[in-house]
């Protein structure tokens, strides 16, 4: 019975060592900067070393700081006091995005931005909400939160949650709505 005793408390003791691999490790950003501006550039055909008649300027980003986490296995930038970007349209027109933090993601071209996101059209149309999310690829955003869409060529004011945009072909769905909406018809 002794032996019997013995082995069974033996059998309970704690015999792992710690080795802290259980830890979530602690991840750190290859790099840090700070009140950066990045210029997005689109060329028609390839540019000799210094050669810049030919492009155009299709974006330009501005944050107070940037952290760059693209050394990971899923690579990503974050913007965790804010960003501003201008976008301008083959007409040279400019629309405007802010955000209070934002996340790129580089291998699946997607940007999440979140806080008070306001998206300011050329012509005046505003979206505000709390989250949205842009797939670069496929040029389209997508919301499922809260969203205030006005139109000033109309007067309307939209409240909804949730909702689709894509540029190219024009394509947007408001999931659920509500507000001030004026519709006019074109004569067949």
């Amino acid at each position: 019975m002794a032996c019997v005793m013995a082995i069974l408390f033996y059998s309970c003791s704690d015999t792992y060592k710690r080795s802290g691999e259980e830890k979530v490790p602690v991840v750190y950003p290859t790099g840090i900067a700070e009140d950066l501006t990045f210029t997005y550039t689109e060329a028609k055909t390839e540019l000799s070393s210094e050669d810049s008649s030919s492009t155009k300027v299709i974006a330009i980003l501005r944050s107070p700081l940037r952290k760059d986490y693209t050394n990971l296995e899923f690579p990503y930038q974050t913007f965790p006091e804010g960003l501003v970007v201008d976008f301008f349209n083959d007409e040279g027109q400019k629309s405007i995005i802010k955000a209070d933090y934002g996340i790129i993601y580089s291998a699946t071209n997607v940007i999440d931005l979140r806080g008070n996101v306001v998206m300011e059209t050329h012509d005046g149309k505003i979206m505000e909400t709390t989250q949205v999310y842009w797939d670069q690829d496929n040029d389209w955003v997508f919301t499922q939160e809260k969203f205030k869409y006005t139109n000033p060529e109309d007067g309307s004011v939209m409240f909804g949650t949730g909702m689709d945009f894509k540029k190219d072909p024009y394509f947007f769905s408001a999931h659920l709505t509500n507000g001030l909406m004026s519709i006019t018809e074109e004569p067949e």
